[in-house]
């Protein structure tokens, strides 16, 4: 399925740290604006960029003549206003649930995390991680899992019971014990700058839904190049989102799901193509 075969309203947009609402406009009986957004859900684009991420080194140390103008303007415009200066690829939920209380679900944690969270974190105030959603087992999609324990509230670090909630397939976790078994080790000594989780093993069924942080997800499994899956996600409540990374083919029960005879009516498709067309790692935001 090609994005152009979908006959929705399209925008492109790579820049990290995009903010959309998840939601409607809501209006607060006080008619103060800003609790009003506080009190909703969003969405943040941590990265959008390829596992090598943007600007790319090589042009920077190794200059073509004439230069990389893509790698050079990377560097010439702050990180907010530049649509080529692009972390790997990663989304951040801003969930708001009934009570107004705000609970932060991670979808992929990779080389650039923590670039990621010094320049979105901060800039978004958000104050910790709750939850953690893994679409695959490469190093652009998990290995930002050794920086986690700085985003971890301090009863997630304090406390041994108090874990950070990990879903992934056995297929990944059997690639993140065996090249970091710290992180799945049960016993952790106190002062350990290691992240405390709890790993919870989901499939790739459009038929399995699992919740993460109150918030339900259906695994939305996808073709990452021939012969490897990745996973997917539709979720929200008031507005459905449906987020697919990686995505060199879209599996046909995948598309029925997001499909109005599967769903139902989407609101937002967000599709970063692995390749297509020729053209590598492209985000495309579609709002229906």
């Amino acid at each position: 399925m090609e994005p152009q075969n979908l006959s929705l309203p399209r925008r492109d947009d790579k820049r990290a740290g995009v903010h959309l609402a998840m939601e409607p406009a809501a209006t607060d009986p006080t008619g103060d604006a800003l609790a009003a957004a506080a009190a909703a859900s969003s969405l943040v684009f941590l990265g959008t960029g390829c596992s090598g991420a943007l600007p790319d080194a090589r042009c920077l140390i190794q200059p073509s003549a004439p230069p990389c103008t893509v790698c050079s303007q990377a560097l010439s415009l702050p990180p907010d206003r530049n649509p080529n200066y692009r972390c790997n690829t990663s989304l951040l939920i801003d969930y708001c649930h009934d009570n107004d209380t705000h609970k932060y679900i991670l979808i992929a944690v990779g080389k650039t995390f923590r670039e990621q969270v010094l320049r979105w974190f901060v800039h978004h105030k958000v104050p910790s991680v709750d939850s953690i959603i893994l679409t695959h087992d490469h190093a652009d999609a998990v290995l930002g899992l050794v920086d986690v324990w700085v985003v971890q509230s301090s009863n997630h670090r304090n406390d041994v019971d108090d874990q950070v909630a990990v879903f992934l397939t056995q297929f990944t976790m059997d690639s993140v014990a065996a090249r970091f078994p710290y992180f799945v080790k049960r016993e952790l000594e106190e002062g350990d700058e290691t992240a405390r989780l709890d790993w919870t093993i989901i499939e790739s069924d459009v038929n399995k839904p699992f919740v993460s942080s109150g918030l339900e997800f259906v695994p939305l499994p996808v073709m990452h190049g021939e012969g490897y899956v990745c996973l997917g996600f539709l979720f929200g409540r008031k507005a459905r989102v449906a987020y697919l990374s990686d995505v060199s083919r879209i599996l046909p029960r995948t598309e029925h799901t997001i499909s109005k005879s599967g769903a139902g009516q989407l609101d937002l498709l967000i599709l970063e193509t692995n390749q297509l067309h020729g053209v590598v790692s492209l985000l495309h935001v579609f709002v229906i």
